[in-house]
């Protein structure tokens, strides 16, 4: 048997055949069904926002919000996340700039971000990078003073918290990843959430092609719709989501019983908040050869982000040096967690890791 890291969770098939059934009776495929606003319901009930808007993907997601933010020019994030993260940015013609993390909390540094700001800043793009906060308040403290729009990537984030607040309710938006390699997912897909009322009017809007109606058209806009059978799939997880959640806990404290007495640096999580516990991290020397090692056991450990974005095309033609960030991708080991593993896995991990 192998062991993925993001091998994704299945809820029950019997509601899903049922749910699918529901939506081929009703003829209702797309355009925000029944189950797109069960979807978008259920995303608000967990997190307590006031607006959940159901996009395709989570990249889309953040696009739609940079367009309805009137974002320009350039955004700051870190380089230590998934390369949706600037390519969703990029890609629409803005130019993400790239700041060094917290070498203990894997996060954008606050403090590193201020002399990254320029005239031709709009805005700063948080990521919650393994479900882990990053420095709102600092964030926010910073955008505030500066008249900077805060948005945050929550792909890795949905059911966490922060000071015992579910995390989309922080900057002026942020914005869920419901891949398949998600705790939660919905085959494929994101939630873009706000608190800002207009906000949500216009993204839902120009997730539509600026339809404010049938024929009437006030505003430009893309197909960045869900459909109602990846909301159904969302619907089904939803339903199961505190099961998935306790069984991540259990491998996770599994996992970490195992490792203690083997000095690996383990990515620990505040155990006074909510955390989803959907990834496992450490940070190792000769990571490449314990991660071959670890393949071969068939626990198929990946380093995560490795080489960083910032060391990627296009982004690597600026030459820009992250002397943190590139020692983190260097080290860091993302170990597989999920209902399918078993104490073989334990067993592999503890003795290539020892």
């Amino acid at each position: 048997m192998k062991y993925h890291v993001g091998r994704p969770n299945i809820g029950s098939r019997s509601d899903l055949h049922r749910y699918l059934d529901e939506i081929l009776d009703s003829r209702w495929l797309t355009n925000g069904g029944q189950f797109v606003e069960r979807f978008e319901e259920g995303i608000k009930h967990v997190t307590g926002v006031k607006h959940a808007v159901a996009v395709c993907n989570a990249t889309t997601g953040l696009q739609v919000l940079a367009k309805c933010l009137d974002l320009s020019e350039e955004v700051i994030m870190p380089s230590h996340t998934f390369i949706s993260t600037p390519h969703a940015f990029s890609w629409i013609g803005l130019k993400p700039v790239f700041c060094e993390v917290d070498p203990e909390t894997h996060n954008i540094d606050p403090n590193r971000l201020k002399s990254l700001i320029s005239d031709n800043t709009s805005a700063i793009v948080g990521v919650h990078l393994w479900g882990r906060p990053a420095p709102i308040a600092q964030l926010e403290q910073i955008a505030e003073s500066r008249h900077l729009q805060l948005i945050f990537d929550a792909a890795h984030a949905f059911g966490c918290t922060r000071n015992g607040k579910h995390i989309g309710n922080f900057g002026d938006a942020e914005v869920f990843s419901f891949h398949a390699t998600k705790f939660v997912n919905s085959f494929e897909g994101g939630v873009v959430v706000t608190n800002d009322d207009g906000l949500a009017g216009k993204l839902r809007l120009v997730r539509n092609y600026g339809f404010i109606d049938d024929g009437n058209l006030i505003g430009n806009g893309t197909n960045a719709k869900l459909s109602e059978i990846h909301a159904a799939m969302g619907v089904v997880s939803l339903e199961m989501m505190s099961r998935i959640m306790e069984w991540n806990v259990s491998c996770h404290f599994l996992i970490r019983e195992s490792l203690k007495e083997v000095g690996v640096k383990i990515v620990e999580y505040d155990e006074e908040e909510q955390n989803n516990f959907q990834y496992f991290i450490v940070e190792v020397d000769n990571r490449d050869e314990r991660m071959r090692q670890l393949q071969e056991m068939n626990v198929l450990a990946k380093r995560y982000f490795w080489p960083g974005c910032h060391r990627m095309s296009p982004y690597l033609l600026e030459d820009i040096v992250l002397p943190i960030t590139e020692e983190l991708q260097e080290r860091v080991l993302v170990i597989p967690l999920g209902i399918a593993n078993s104490d073989k896995l334990l067993k592999a991990v503890t003795e290539v890791l020892a």
